[in-house]
C-alpha cells in the first residue's frame, strides 16, 4: 500500500498526545451536537423519515474519519443532496434511493482507485456556484411548508409547482407555526453573539421543543409525522428492487457520486486551508465510497464530507479523525438515550434551520460577484443555476459541465495562433521579430517559400484556425515550411490537419518540411503514421536547417 492510500488516522496516530485526544473529545462532542439536529432536518427535507440521517451520520461519519484522507473531514447527510435524494424518493421510492447510494458508493470507490480524485476538482468554478445556489433555493422553497404551518397535502417536487400550491393554499397559514418558525430563525442569528461555544441549532432544538410542548402549542412535530424514533440501529439489508429499476438509476448514481466526490474534495481543501496541511483524495474518494456503500445497508442516505461542520470541527480544536470519530459516537448515544424524545421536535424549527443552511449554502455573495466575470462564465453559471431550479439537478450538472467545456475548447482555439510568418501573407505574429534572435524576420527567406508558424497548443480547436490560416495563401510556393517551436502537444484532429497539408502539398508539388518539432508531437506524429508518410527528411531541428534544405530544392546545383 502506497502512502497515497493510506488513512489519515494511521498516520496521525503516531506522536499522538493526551492533549490532542482532548481537544478532538471536545470538537468532536460540539460537532455531534450540531450534526443532531442537521441530520434529522436534512432526512426529512430529502422526503424519508428522520431516523434515515441519523443512521446516515453515525455509519458514514464514522466511516469517513476512520478511512478518510483528511485530517478533520466530517460526513454525513448535506444539504446538496436534499434535491437529488428527493427526486430519487418520489420516483423509485426508498429502496430506489438505497440502490442509488450503493451505486454511487462503488462509482466514487472506483474514482478514488484509479486515482481520479485530482481530477474531480476541476469542475469550473460557476458550475458548481451555479448548482449549489439553486440546490439553496429549492432547499428554502421546500420548508416554506413547515415555517408557514400551511395546510397543503403532498408537496410536489418541481419548483414551480411547489410555489404555485402555496399560492393556492396561502390562507391555511397558522400564525402560531409562523411565529416559532420566526422566533428559531431570530434565536439563531443572535446566538453567535451570546456563545460561541454551544452550537445554535441544538439550542433552538431544544427550546423549541420544550416551549412546544410546556405551553401545548398547535404546532407540528416529528411525532406527529413520523411517530416515534428507534432507539436502536437497525440490522443491515439489501433493498430488494428489480434489475430493471437498477439501470433506471444509473444516472441518478452518477449524480450523487459527482456531487458528492465534489463536496467532499472541496471540503477537504477549505480543510486545507484553514490548517496548513494537504489532504489525500483518492484516499478520501476511497472513503467516502465504502461510507456510501455501506450505510445504506442499513437504511442511510448519501452522505459526503461537510463544509460547515468540518469547519466547525477545526475552529473548537479538531486535529485528527479521532474528532470525527467521536462525533459519530455522540449522535449514536443521542440516538439510544435520547431517540423517542425526538418525536417532539417541531417541524417549523427544523425548517427554520435549513431555511439558515440554505442562506449560507447560497452564498450569493460570491454568485453576484461571479457575474462580473466573463460574459461564457456568466452564461455557465446562469443555465446551470436554471436548470437547477427548474428542471433537475443530473440535467444541470451534465449540460453546466459540456457547455463549460466547449468555451473551454473555445477559448483555447482563440489561444492558439496560426500565422504566416512570410511570403506573400504576412500576418502579426512575428511582430516583435526584433528581439527575437529565433525570429524569421532575422533570416533571409528565398522567394517562393512560405513559413508557417503555430502558437499554443494544437488540438482540435485550432485546426480549423489552421485550415482557415492556409486558405488565405492564394499562391502555390514551392516550399513550406511549418514551424512548430511554440506547440508543446498535438492531438489526432491536429495531426489529421497536418496529414491534410501533406496531401495537398503532393498534389501542387510543394516541398513541406517541419521544423523546430519538440518531443510531444513528434512522439504522437510517429504513432499516427504522419512521421512516415512526410518522410524522416522532411523534418528539420531548427528554422535554419529547414531554410537551408528549402535553398537546397531551389538550387539543386549540377548533377
Amino acid at each position: 500500500m502506497t502512502g497515497e492510500f493510506v488513512p489519515k488516522l494511521l498516520t496521525t496516530l503516531k506522536g499522538y498526545t493526551r492533549e490532542q485526544f482532548l481537544k478532538d473529545l471536545l470538537a468532536g462532542l460540539v460537532v455531534g451536537i450540531v450534526a443532531l439536529p442537521l441530520a434529522i432536518a436534512f432526512a426529512i427535507a430529502s422526503g424519508v423519515p428522520p431516523e434515515r440521517g441519523l443512521i446516515t451520520a453515525i455509519v458514514a461519519g464514522f466511516l469517513i474519519s476512520a478511512l478518510g484522507g483528511s485530517r478533520v473531514q466530517i460526513g454525513g447527510p448535506t444539504g446538496a443532496f436534499v434535491v437529488i435524494v428527493y427526486g430519487i424518493v418520489q420516483r423509485y421510492g426508498v429502496d430506489g434511493l438505497l440502490v442509488a447510494t450503493l451505486m454511487a458508493g462503488a462509482i466514487m470507490l472506483t474514482l478514488g482507485l484509479t486515482r481520479l480524485g485530482s481530477a474531480i476538482r476541476f469542475i469550473p468554478h460557476p458550475v458548481v456556484t451555479g448548482f449549489t445556489s439553486g440546490i439553496a433555493v429549492i432547499i428554502f422553497s421546500s420548508q416554506v411548508k413547515d415555517l408557514l404551518g400551511l395546510d397543503v397535502g403532498t408537496v410536489p417536487p418541481d419548483f414551480l409547482g411547489k410555489w404555485r400550491l402555496f399560492e393556492a393554499h396561502f390562507a391555511s397559514f397558522d400564525p402560531t407555526t409562523a411565529l416559532v418558525a420566526l422566533g428559531t430563525l431570530l434565536t439563531l442569528w443572535v446566538w453567535p453573539r451570546i456563545s460561541r461555544h454551544i452550537p445554535g441549532p441544538f439550542v433552538v432544538l431544544v427550546l423549541g421543543s420544550v416551549l412546544v410542548s410546556v405551553l401545548g402549542l398547535p404546532v407540528g412535530t416529528i411525532g406527529s409525522r413520523f411517530g416515534g424514533l428507534p432507539d436502536r440501529l437497525p440490522m443491515p439489508h439489501i433493498p430488494n428492487l428489480p434489475f430493471e429499476t437498477w439501470a433506471q438509476l444509473v444516472g441518478p448514481a452518477f449524480t450523487i457520486a459527482l456531487l458528492g466526490s465534489v463536496e467532499s474534495l472541496l471540503s477537504a481543501v477549505v480543510a486545507d486551508g484553514m490548517l496548513g496541511t494537504r489532504h489525500r483524495s483518492n484516499m478520501e474518494l476511497v472513503a467516502q465510497g465504502v461510507a456510501n456503500l455501506v450505510a445504506p445497508l442499513f437504511g442511510g442516505i448519501p452522505a459526503t464530507g461537510a463544509i460547515a461542520r468540518t469547519a466547525t470541527n477545526v475552529k473548537n480544536g479538531g486535529r485528527t479523525p479521532i474528532a470525527g470519530i467521536v462525533h459519530a459516537c455522540v449522535v449514536l448515544l443521542a440516538v439510544l438515550l435520547f431517540g423517542r424524545l425526538a418525536s417532539r421536535i417541531p417541524l417549523a424549527v427544523l425548517a427554520a434551520i435549513l431555511t439558515v443552511v440554505a442562506y449560507h449554502m447560497s452564498d450569493w455573495r460570491t454568485f453576484v460577484s461571479e457575474l462580473r466575470a466573463p460574459k461564457s462564465d456568466v452564461v455557465v453559471l446562469l443555465v446551470t443555476f436554471v436548470l437547477t431550479v427548474l428542471v433537475d439537478l443530473t440535467v444541470a450538472i451534465e449540460v453546466g459541465v459540456v457547455l463549460a467545456t466547449f468555451l473551454f475548447m473555445r477559448r483555447m482555439a482563440e489561444v492558439t495562433q496560426v500565422s504566416v510568418t512570410s511570403g506573400s501573407a504576412v500576418d502579426g505574429l512575428d511582430d516583435e521579430g526584433e528581439n527575437d534572435p529565433e525570429s524569421v524576420r532575422r533570416r533571409k527567406v528565398p522567394k517562393g517559400v512560405e513559413v508557417y508558424e503555430i502558437d499554443g497548443p494544437f488540438f482540435f480547436g485550432a485546426a480549423e484556425t489552421f485550415k482557415s490560416t492556409l486558405a488565405r495563401v492564394a499562391a502555390r510556393p514551392k516550399v513550406l515550411i511549418v514551424r512548430l517551436r511554440h506547440v508543446p502537444a498535438i492531438d489526432s484532429t491536429g495531426l489529421h490537419a497536418l496529414d491534410d497539408l501533406r496531401r495537398r502539398c503532393v498534389r501542387d508539388r510543394t516541398l513541406l518540411l517541419l521544423a523546430d518539432v519538440h518531443a510531444q508531437p513528434l512522439i504522437a506524429m510517429e504513432r499516427g503514421g504522419f512521421h512516415a508518410a512526410l518522410g524522416a527528411d522532411r523534418f528539420c531541428g531548427t528554422l535554419d536547417e529547414a531554410l537551408e534544405a528549402a535553398r537546397a530544392h531551389l538550387d539543386p546545383g549540377p548533377a
